[in-house]
């Protein structure tokens, strides 16, 4: 049966969801079909259910109604009122992250995910760079990990093609660049290195947009002495995209990357320097999508289709994302951590529980910064 899917906020990250989906359906990759969109600007509504001859709803109930599947792609602060809805349904759910402006939220919204199938939009759970950089780390091979750094640098995000104005309005965002761009990095932190036991940082505000951080430093603490630092900048550079570095240090090796996708991740031993380099799907020569294109849009497709299969398979509650990247092994037989397929047992991947882990950091963090980066000790 043909997955019927509505997709609820059509602005930046909507139409990146769209467009992937397009290219899946138009492939026969996936069998599902955008049927409904909608917006609190109706006119783009109308344009992005234009490519799938679906229709634009009046309201949030008249997409759940009748789909199947919804994508939540609207302001974080929208968030919890959409998935309840869904979830009242029955409906499968895709969340974008944040999941909430604010943890309990994040746990409430966390809790109703749970009843359905659903998944969260931490994509780069589902980059090959990222898991072979935690399946190098967890092999052993290089010794134990010793710290890592990770740099994220964009430009301001209501502005450029993101034009996405509640970004800067913390009712709508519940924070800055810490909790709307950077819970990517806390939780590609925490997937290699594990969760800290510590929390400690700082954050600004430059640009004067009350209670959004536009420079962030976190400093992720582990009792065995690793320390990972993360820091997080909104600038007005509208010349450079989203940019990430990662660097992990091991007593034998550096791993390095410069590309938050296919990599490659570098290695440099005492032996010299290797590269895994990460590669595009099979599947991803069907899509209808310019050659410049392709992986761009995979790094967005390559999720969607992983949960979609699961829905249509009746395989929701079994298979996850990371075993669904696993059969997509690259010619050196680079797989996410064993440890990662086997724990995670609930529909997508990333999932509600994996999301959550994430914003509690993020949210330690904030306790942080206001009682003026004092240590923040995680729950066990």
């Amino acid at each position: 049966m043909t997955l019927k899917v509505g997709i609820v906020g059509c602005g930046f990250i909507g139409t990146v969801h769209s467009f992937a989906l397009g290219a899946l359906v138009k492939a026969g990759l996936v069998d599902a079909a955008v049927v409904s969109t909608f917006d609190v600007e109706p006119e783009r509504a109308a344009r992005l259910a234009d490519p799938h001859g679906a229709r634009p709803a009046a309201s949030v109930d008249g997409v759940l109604d009748g789909v199947d599947v919804v994508w939540v792609c609207t302001w974080t602060a929208e968030h919890r009122a959409i998935v309840a809805a869904a979830v009242d349904r029955g409906l499968a759910v895709f969340c974008e992250k944040p999941l909430a402006p604010s943890f309990p939220e994040c746990v409430e919204v966390a809790g109703l995910l749970e009843h359905v199938p659903h998944q969260v939009g931490l994509v780069l759970r589902h980059a090959p760079v990222f898991a072979a950089a935690a399946e190098e780390v967890a092999s052993g091979r290089h010794g134990r990990p010793l710290a890592a750094v990770m740099r994220d640098d964009q430009f301001f995000p209501t502005q450029g093609h993101y034009a996405s104005e509640w970004r800067a309005d913390v009712a709508k965002a519940g924070g800055g660049t810490l909790i709307e761009h950077s819970i990517h990095d806390v939780d590609v932190l925490a997937w290699i290195l594990g969760a800290p036991a510590w929390v400690r940082a700082q954050v600004a505000t430059r640009f004067g947009h009350a209670g959004i951080d536009d420079v962030a430093t976190v400093t992720l603490g582990y009792d065995d002495g690793v320390q990972a630092t993360l820091l997080s900048v909104w600038h007005q550079v509208l010349s450079r995209n989203s940019n990430r570095r990662l660097e992990v240090f091991c007593e034998g090796a550096l791993l390095w990357a410069d590309d938050d996708h296919l990599g490659p991740l570098h290695v440099e031993t005492s032996a010299g320097t290797s590269e895994v380099r990460g590669e595009l799907p099979e599947w991803a020569t069907s899509l209808d999508v310019p050659e410049e294109y392709r992986a761009p849009v995979v790094q967005y497709a390559r999720p969607s289709k992983a949960f979609l299969d699961a829905l249509s398979t009746g395989d929701a509650r079994r298979r996850s994302g990371a075993e669904a990247l696993a059969s997509e092994r690259t010619p050196a037989g680079r797989v996410p951590r064993p440890a990662e397929s086997e724990r995670i047992k609930a529909t997508g991947w990333p999932d509600a529980a994996t999301a959550l882990g994430a914003h509690r950091i993020v949210d330690a963090a904030y306790c942080s910064a206001a009682d003026g980066g004092a240590t923040i000790r995680l729950a066990g």
